[in-house]
């Protein structure tokens, strides 16, 4: 068992994110990029837009990684021992390309309620402050959901361009990692990322979330997997363990897994953007 020690805990606690933490080899995590950029090369329409989201659906190897024992074990730390998988989401971003995530809060527009979970992010490359790794502001979780605006900016990777304002980047911490680290933040932390500057993509599988079995899908429908312990009360629809890559069952699933999905990002918006 590596569950996490008093002092991330106390991390945890207090700024609202633990990182790094170790969980895979280099070779392990450049073979999930081999894995990607396959996926990518083959069905190059597949997770584009709304397509990088539940992409553990498509890939045995990618859904493996969700129930990586080490990254569970971490988790436990934090919201206990009966966990779900909730989702998944790619954020990339290609060399000398425009694309950010803008400061926000991911309990602002989930839905998912009581805040027991928590966003695992796993570095498939190095990520630091030159290829635009994520920044955490300290202690936000504490505070109350900040009005966010919708900018629907086009280098935004989030759906709606959700943005809170005058957030002071010398006040956020760089979260850096190797690959095969990951980061675990709290719902809601504010967290953002500039640009990649680099000449190599810079790649993040976030499994956003793992969720206890008292949280419910406030705002719609969600599609779960369990991952450790009992799930008793049952609030959400179950998807199938992928046994193909990219199969035919997989990606049907995975398309009726982003359709609702996309009602869940877009509730309340004013418009639909790309993701």
């Amino acid at each position: 068992m590596t569950f996490l020690s008093s002092d991330q805990l106390n991390q945890d606690k207090e700024k609202g994110f633990v990182a790094p933490v170790d969980v895979l080899t280099f070779n392990e995590a450049k073979q999930i990029r081999f894995e990607i950029e396959n996926i990518e090369r083959q069905w190059p329409n597949e997770l584009e837009g709304l397509g990088r989201n539940y992409v553990h659906m498509l890939s045995p190897l990618l859904d493996e990684v969700c129930h990586n024992s080490k990254i569970l074990d971490a988790v436990e730390s934090i919201i206990g021992k009966n966990i779900l998988i909730c989702g998944t989401t790619l954020f990339i971003k290609n060399p000398n390309q425009k694309g950010f995530v803008s400061f926000h809060q991911d309990a602002k527009y989930i839905g998912l309620e009581p805040h027991n979970w928590v966003t695992v992010w796993l570095a498939i490359t190095d990520t630091n402050e030159h290829n635009g790794c994520m920044r955490m502001l300290p202690g936000s979780h504490k505070e109350n959901l900040k009005t966010h605006e919708q900018k629907f900016d086009e280098n935004n990777l989030l759906t709606r361009g959700q943005t809170i304002k005058d957030i002071s980047l010398d006040k956020t911490d760089a979260i850096i990692l190797e690959a095969g680290q990951i980061s675990l933040h709290h719902p809601k932390i504010v967290h953002g990322s500039g640009l990649n500057y680099s000449n190599d993509r810079r790649i993040g599988f976030v499994i956003q979330s793992y969720i206890g079995t008292d949280v419910k899908q406030v705002i719609g429908k969600m599609y779960v997997q369990k991952a450790r312990g009992e799930d008793i009360p049952k609030y959400h629809e179950y998807s199938k363990i992928p046994l193909k890559l990219m199969g035919e069952n997989e990606i049907e699933s995975h398309k009726k897994a982003n359709k609702e999905l996309s009602k869940i990002f877009y509730t309340g918006s004013i418009k639909k953007g790309k993701f």
